[in-house]
């Protein structure tokens, strides 16, 4: 917001031919200048408390995937998973502010890397300041809590700190530099030389977080095979229920509650009017649209889950309907502020249907995700791209993106097809250059026998096997460390293998 100035010299002439004329008019342009200034300070306050407020937000997201992975696994590995979901935030933040913000947002740069603030070297900027920071790093280590949760239950905690590293300090900064940064080769806030005119709608990151987690995941789970007991001896499929459905619904709620600021907070900023000032209508308005068709489609597709799940087994399923709640989030996080909330219950209706085939076709390639992050994220990511290329409107466009009016819009509303042609573009590069990494980092550590524990840590569970004890102490034998020596046996007081 630039202040409004006072020229001395242009009112002095408006106060008349008197002797302090001159010191008069330079008295009242220093007052309207302090004021100025004040409002000033003051709209760079409430647009940083708002976007700190939204990093904090999106940082709560971090205990809902806790909860939701703790509650989705077995109770022989509630304190691994739980841990691996601390270190994706604390090896996160040390390798995102050593290199991931600088390669994400590092300005100026090339299209297709950054080049500044290594360590936060030389901030705050004029561009940027500490709380925009610590929002993209919450958005980083949300990408590696969804491939933590794909290769939950059988993985060397090694393997967790090496890709989450990784993933946040290199993988996840590039794809965000591509499509948020406005040096990016495929960004909409490119002054010149959109990709197909438009660029790539990304709001707050279908494809370039739950995309680039889901298939990150997807190649860890794949490159590590299925949990034991996962498929039977003819290769059918056999429910590994998790132990707590009470921990599900609570980190879904928790992620329901941080999505707001995952994307109404991707505005970055509420004090910004659209059009004349002084009209009820500006950015704090969309910014409620943004949250309202957040809602309508988590809504939307939790409905269609529970009716579906209905049809498909006989049951009213309490996991699958949270996960199509949580699908339908992962979708409308790319068109969250450009579509209108009728728009945002299909988009809803169709995620859920996408997760359903997604987990259909995953038991048909004997494919193991404890959490469905893979599908979920990926399946309902990719969804929620092509879904924003569809029903995009261009009044909305326009407003969000306003730096260049009339760009391309949903090809479903009128604008033609170069905004699908540059989200097909986004989908083909995010699955190709995180297979390319992510898939070879996994093999890396297949290859060198850091990826997978043995079945016999696997049957006996991480807490015990890597973590001193279980997480549920049933008896002081199940939380022994020497459980696992040769020749233990199991006390008949001990919980049947159902419950562990």
């Amino acid at each position: 917001m630039a202040a409004i100035s006072c020229s001395a010299s242009d009112l002095q002439p408006l106060l008349g031919a008197a002797a302090n004329a001159t010191a008069a008019a330079q008295y009242i342009c220093g007052r309207f200048d302090a004021v100025s200034n004040k409002f000033v300070d003051t709209a760079y306050a409430v647009d940083n408390t708002y976007l700190l407020f939204s990093a904090y937000l999106v940082f709560a997201m971090q205990l809902g995937f806790a909860m939701l992975c703790a509650g989705s696994v077995r109770a022989k590995n509630t304190m691994n998973i739980m841990l691996t979901n601390v270190l994706d935030a604390a090896t996160g933040g040390l390798f995102y502010y050593l290199f991931g913000f600088a390669l994400a947002f590092g300005t100026p740069s090339n299209g297709f890397i950054g080049q500044h603030f290594f360590g936060l070297n030389k901030f705050p900027s004029q561009s940027f300041d500490y709380g925009y920071f610590i929002y993209q790093w919450a958005f980083a280590i949300a990408a590696a809590g969804i491939t933590s949760g794909s290769i939950a239950e059988r993985t060397q905690f090694v393997a967790y700190l090496i890709y989450s590293s990784f993933l946040t300090g290199f993988v996840y900064p590039i794809v965000s530099h591509w499509f948020w940064s406005a040096d990016g080769w495929a960004s909409p806030a490119r002054a010149d030389n959109l990709l197909f005119g438009s660029g790539v709608i990304d709001f707050a990151g279908s494809g370039v977080v739950h995309l680039v987690g889901g298939i990150a995941g997807l190649w860890g789970a794949l490159i590590e095979g299925p949990r034991i007991g996962r498929f039977d001896h003819e290769g059918r499929s056999v429910s590994l229920r998790g132990h707590s459905g009470t921990l599900v619904v609570l980190g879904t709620f928790l992620l329901w509650f941080g999505w707001y600021g995952f994307n109404a907070g991707s505005f970055l900023n509420i004090l910004k009017a659209y059009g004349e000032s002084g009209s009820y209508y500006g950015q704090w308005s969309a910014i409620g649209r943004t949250a309202v068709t957040t809602t309508m489609a988590g809504c939307s597709a939790a409905l269609t889950t529970l009716f579906g799940k209905r049809l498909l087994s006989g049951h009213w399923n309490l996991t699958d309907v949270c996960n199509g709640l949580l699908g339908g989030f992962a979708a409308i996080t790319s068109g969250c502020s450009v579509v209108d909330p009728w728009a945002a219950i299909i988009c809803g209706f169709v995620a859920a249907w996408v997760l359903m085939g997604c987990n259909k076709l995953a038991e048909k390639l004997k494919y193991d995700d404890p959490l469905e992050a893979a599908q979920l994220h990926g399946g309902c990511g990719s969804w929620g791209i092509i879904f924003t290329a569809l029903f995009a409107k261009k009044a909305y466009v326009d407003e969000v993106y306003s730096r260049q009016p009339n760009r391309p819009y949903g090809l479903l509303m009128g604008g033609g097809a170069k905004l699908l042609a540059a989200h097909l573009v986004q989908i083909v590069v995010i699955v190709g250059f995180v297979s390319l990494t992510m898939g070879t980092l996994f093999f890396l550590l297949h290859k060198l026998k850091l990826l997978r524990i043995s079945s016999e840590e696997e049957m006996a569970g991480m807490d015990v096997t890597s973590h001193g004890g279980l997480a549920y102490v049933y008896n002081e034998e199940c939380n022994d460390p020497a459980m696992l020596k040769p020749g233990f046996v199991v006390s008949r007081t001990a919980p049947p293998s159902s419950a562990v």
